[in-house]
């Protein structure tokens, strides 16, 4: 008989890395490793977007891909560093920044175009200033929850990979583990990057980072007749329009600092942030916002007190101050057209009329006055139907009489639509879930007893947000009254 001979099992092959970042020389970033963390564990992994990456199993749920995605270990190929970034906080100049506690592993060539995977939480760099370079289970849980809830809602953002977990201990307002986020993005670069250059007048790097954005994100810039005022303006209206959305889905940042702001227009650094329950248009998500900066109805202004910043940095580049001033006024017409057009659509209205704004107007005066659940109200208008009662919509109202003479417009406004079509457009506008804090809170209070299903069943219900999920209506309910109670700063 033939002796058989076991052979040792076959790698798990990983992806291929590249890094154009790394190209673009040492005074952008600074080449380091991660610092490992002890003995990793998943929290949680998102496998559909592997799939979009690329990432195939079973080397997505291997070891191999754990002690990659925490740190613990480097793949060939990859040219880890943290990179070099100036910004505005609060409104204030705060000088060189950089990247504290992210660093960039390199970059997947996906089926999409380029994409860079970054660490948040993997440790130490020259740019963490007085911090740690980690990141808690906590904030990890959220990001990754709620970067992937917006991707769900169609609004631009970075997204996460997976998360995963230790029981390194590190210390916040109290001693919690630590935790690394994976994310991704075609580029992490912020308006705090070119201001970092024209701040430190080093304007032929100021000019290289033009170019490297222009060429790989915003090509037909360059044949502009000023290549940087079309890329200010570019950004100006991706940023509009990225604002637009959050305003519509009642989302807020919570600190929108010029280095808190992407370049591609994508919503990204996931702290403080929060969707509204109660309706409140001066609602402030930052306990440490104490001057209320960031308000919910302050984004749009400060969005554009921001990229004025950008214009301002990126002058250097350009033959006088009119041509960005210029390139700026197109946030102004961009940003009101995106909103309305997004309010048009939770209304159910699939064209423009010009009464439509008054009704837009009328309904937010309602909102207000009556603090209702934004979410749930706008799911339920879905179900709205003129000349009846409405009670699951009505009852949302203290006011009865003024919602009963806004319901009236809104009939007379309904009366040429299709209503088939008007329900339809409402229930692929309006999401019946949305990222709450106290949803977070409990996926989190779970997480820290190891029980991490919660954080599954979450992703699960965001990433598809306009569907019914039946058997899951908890999760779509009003919050509870101990919600008031859960605070969010900058360290969350």
């Amino acid at each position: 008989m033939n002796a058989v001979i076991n052979a040792p099992p076959a790698a798990i092959p990983g992806p291929a890395w590249n890094n154009r970042f790394a190209a673009l020389g040492p005074d952008f970033f600074t080449a380091l490793q991660p610092t490992p963390l002890q003995t990793p564990y998943w929290i949680g992994r998102n496998e559909a977007l592997a799939r979009e990456l690329g990432l195939l199993e079973p080397w997505f749920s291997s070891q191999e891909s754990l002690e990659l995605f925490t740190g613990n270990k480097v793949a060939q190929g990859l040219q880890p560093l943290a990179s070099v970034y100036s910004g505005h906080q609060f409104g204030q100049w705060a000088g060189q920044l950089g990247d504290g506690r992210a660093i960039l592993l390199g970059e997947l060539q996906t089926g999409a175009g380029p994409r860079e995977i970054q660490l948040k939480g993997a440790g130490l760099t020259p740019y963490s200033r007085m911090g740690d370079g980690r990141a808690v289970l906590r904030s990890s849980i959220r990001e990754y929850l709620c970067s992937e809830a917006m991707h769900g809602l169609g609004i631009p953002t970075t997204r996460a990979l997976c998360v995963t977990g230790s029981s390194a201990k590190v210390r916040r307002e109290e001693i919690e583990t630590a935790a690394v986020v994976t994310r991704t993005a075609p580029s992490f670069i912020r308006f705090g990057h070119f201001e970092h250059f024209s701040y430190n007048d080093q304007h032929d790097q100021l000019k290289i980072l033009a170019d490297f954005v222009i060429d790989n994100f915003y090509p037909a810039c360059r044949v502009a007749a000023q290549p940087y005022a079309a890329l200010l303006q570019a950004v100006s209206e991706r940023t509009a329009t990225m604002v637009a959305a959050w305003q519509a889905v009642g989302f807020c940042h919570g600190v929108m600092n010029t280095d808190n702001m992407s370049i591609l227009g994508l919503t990204i650094d996931y702290g403080p942030f929060q969707f509204l329950d109660a309706f409140d248009p001066g609602h402030i998500c930052n306990h440490s916002d104490t001057q209320g900066r960031y308000a919910y109805n302050k984004q749009p202004n400060i969005a554009y007190w921001n990229l004025f910043c950008l214009g301002q940095a990126l002058l250097p580049l350009m033959d006088a101050q009119a041509q960005a001033l210029a390139a700026l006024e197109s946030y102004k017409t961009v940003f009101p057209q995106a909103l309305e057009g997004r309010m048009r659509a939770k209304l159910g209205l699939p064209d423009a009329l010009p009464e439509d704004k008054a009704l837009i107007e009328g309904i937010f005066q309602l909102l207000a006055a009556d603090k209702v659940d934004y979410s749930i109200f706008w799911r339920r208008l879905g179900g709205f139907a003129p000349g009846a009662g409405n009670e699951p919509v009505r009852d949302l109202f203290l006011d009865r009489t003024d919602f009963d003479a806004w319901a009236l417009q809104y009939s007379e406004r309904l009366e040429p639509v299709d209503h088939g079509l008007r329900a339809d457009l409402m229930l692929k506008t309006n999401p019946k879930y949305v990222f709450r804090n106290h949803l977070g809170e409990q996926a989190i209070r779970a997480a820290k007893l190891q029980d991490f299903s919660g954080v599954d069943t979450l992703l699960k219900l965001l990433q598809a947000p306009f569907e019914e999920h039946p058997g899951q209506e908890t999760f779509a309910g009003f919050p509870p009254d101990w919600a008031t109670s859960i605070e969010i700063s900058c360290s969350s």
